[in-house]
């Protein structure tokens, strides 16, 4: 096809009739980038968890450990920058473990600066009864230089613990009418764990950036 019915394709495809779309783009490897209606992060799901499946219940040892503390979770987490912070037991309402992940592609600049498609942020923790708080959401969208923050979006709940529950629980957010400049997406969430008598950990599943083809609001 040509560069001009690449063009169309994407124009119809997305629905994009609205949207900036320079004639310069190399718009075959725009389509092939499929940057709206898919998740952008490459590994939501590091445990290989499903939403959709209640998590599954912890397994006490039928012997304390009394080996050394223990502070990483398992998982497969190709794709995450991880880090710890190791805290006093049940002192502070921060959680301890933090993964974090910059992404960006696919999108022009036209487009995210005048069209501003929508950006929508989902993740899924687990009650896992560790503590009141267990779990913490920052998601930034940032400049080219990686640094400024143009919009951002914080979620940090209080465990309800009188009556266990232990469910995955959704964290939601729709970015939009955000303002030029964005090109980066900053996911950081913090969750719980903690070593006593064994490691106990807050899993988490199914998180997602999408972007949608969709104009945004102030």
């Amino acid at each position: 096809m040509s560069a001009a019915e690449w063009k169309k394709k994407c124009e119809e495809e997305w629905s994009l009739q609205s949207a900036p779309m320079p004639d310069g783009l190399d718009w075959k490897s725009v389509y092939e980038a499929k940057p709206f209606g898919r998740n952008l992060l490459m590994n939501p799901a590091p445990y290989g968890l499903s939403k959709d499946i209640p998590p599954p219940e912890p397994e006490l040892p039928a012997v304390p450990d009394r080996g050394p503390p223990r502070f990483q979770p398992d998982g497969n987490f190709t794709g995450w920058t991880t880090n710890s912070e190791v805290l006093p037991y049940d002192t502070s309402g921060i959680p301890e473990v933090s993964i974090t992940l910059v992404c960006a592609e696919g999108l022009w600049d036209e487009l995210l600066d005048e069209f501003q498609p929508e950006i929508a942020i989902q993740d899924w923790y687990e009650e896992s009864q560790l503590h009141d708080s267990i779990y913490q959401l920052h998601v930034k969208l940032l400049g080219a230089d990686k640094n400024t923050v143009i919009s951002e979006h914080t979620v940090n709940p209080t465990e309800q613990r009188l009556v266990y529950s232990h469910e995955w629980k959704e964290v939601s957010h729709v970015f939009s009418g955000y303002g030029p400049g964005v090109r980066y997406v900053h996911f950081l969430h913090r969750l719980k764990n903690s070593f006593l008598n064994g490691f106990h950990n807050t899993q988490f599943t199914g998180s997602a950036v999408i972007v949608r083809p969709s104009k945004s609001s102030p």
